[in-house]
């Protein structure tokens, strides 16, 4: 066989597979966390509140989470910005935003941990956010739990 052939085929497999594990539902749900948080970082708020799931924007009027995502992070905690870290993905079926919420079938949970450099020092903020599909697209959801 022609060894030309053999590479091509290769590079094909080697791309498939690449495609396919980009595409996994648990990494675009870790994705999409990313970019919100991102955004968040660089107090881009409307563009990751664009990024919450439906349920989430029922809680939050756009803006007064910009007023407030604005205003806790710039004038209370007196920063700038964070950094933040996502942890491993982990699938869970049936959750809920809350108690009487009707369930999801399916969600993605990421610990994200920010951390802050303010005029009260270091901090760090630890909290368990999910992601589910809505209409095609991933999108961000906390948990309102008691």
């Amino acid at each position: 066989m022609n060894p030309l052939i053999i590479l091509v085929l290769i590079l094909i497999l080697i791309l498939g597979i690449t495609g396919m594990v980009y595409f996994l539902p648990n990494r675009q749900a870790k994705a999409v966390i990313d970019s919100f948080y991102s955004y968040e970082q660089q107090g881009m708020f409307a563009e990751s509140y664009a990024l919450f799931h439906p349920l989430m924007k029922e809680k939050f009027e756009k803006g007064a989470y910009l007023q407030d995502r604005a205003h806790v992070f710039m004038n209370h905690f007196g920063v700038e910005t964070f950094t933040y870290s996502l942890g491993d993905t982990d699938k869970i079926k049936d959750w809920q935003i809350e108690k009487d919420a009707e369930p999801l079938a399916v969600v993605y949970k990421v610990t994200v941990t920010q951390k802050y450099k303010g005029k009260y020092g270091n901090f760090s903020i630890v909290q368990d956010v999910f992601a589910a599909k809505d209409d095609g697209e991933w999108k961000v959801l906390w948990n309102y739990q008691k």
